[in-house]
């Protein structure tokens, strides 16, 4: 079984945007559990001032901070982990790297046999989508609801993305996921805190 925990909101940000602070505060007071810093620009010293603003951030409120992609900023930040996509660093690499206590994400897309490697490598997370078309990357292969189902013999989190709103989220936590992970919805919206509270509260609904 998964030596961490993992349950809730998983907010992933959507930078460069001159309000990722506030944006993001207002994730996590919402209720989000995750934060996954997210920013496929090449600008490294504003990468780093923002992972380290938004490690502060997690830390004052309880949250993790997950940086996407890029190890080195994981580890120079203090992290809580990174999250791996098909063509990142090596899961192993990443494991060496931040240690034996950092949250290690996979992506498994729409594979069950991804994510049995991923969960016989040590990933403590997996993660498959996209569940719904995706306005972040439109061309995502699909996953299913029967993925998560299956999925939970690995005896790892399950995380699901793509698409998600509050509205069609229900489903997939009914089906096994442990965490939505969620972009457009949620910092596209007006009032980034109250949909957090809606996506949250489908956990506290799934508890009862």
């Amino acid at each position: 079984m998964s030596r961490i925990a993992l349950r809730g909101l998983y907010a992933i940000s959507d930078g460069p945007r001159a309000d990722l602070l506030d944006a993001c505060t207002a994730a996590l007071d919402g209720g989000a559990t995750l934060l996954q810093y997210r920013d496929k620009t090449a600008d490294p010293a504003r990468r780093l001032r923002e992972a380290r603003a938004l490690q502060a951030l997690c830390a004052a409120r309880g949250a993790r901070l997950i940086v996407n992609d890029d190890v080195e900023l994981a580890a120079t930040v203090g992290a809580a982990g990174v999250h791996l996509g098909e063509d990142d660093d090596a899961l192993a690499e990443a494991r060496a790297r931040l240690g034996a206590d950092a949250i290690v994400g996979a992506s498994c897309y729409d594979s069950l046999e991804r994510a049995r490697q991923m969960a016989a490598a040590g990933a403590d997370y997996l993660a498959f989508g996209a569940f719904f078309p995706s306005p972040t990357k439109p061309r995502a292969r699909r996953a299913t609801t029967d993925l998560l189902r299956d999925a939970r013999a690995f005896g790892k989190p399950l995380v699901a993305i793509g698409g998600i709103t509050a509205d069609n989220a229900a489903a997939l936590i009914e089906a096994g996921a442990d965490c939505v992970a969620v972009i457009s919805a949620l910092f596209g919206a007006t009032d980034v805190r109250a949909n957090a509270r809606r996506f949250a509260s489908l956990f506290d609904s799934a508890r009862s």
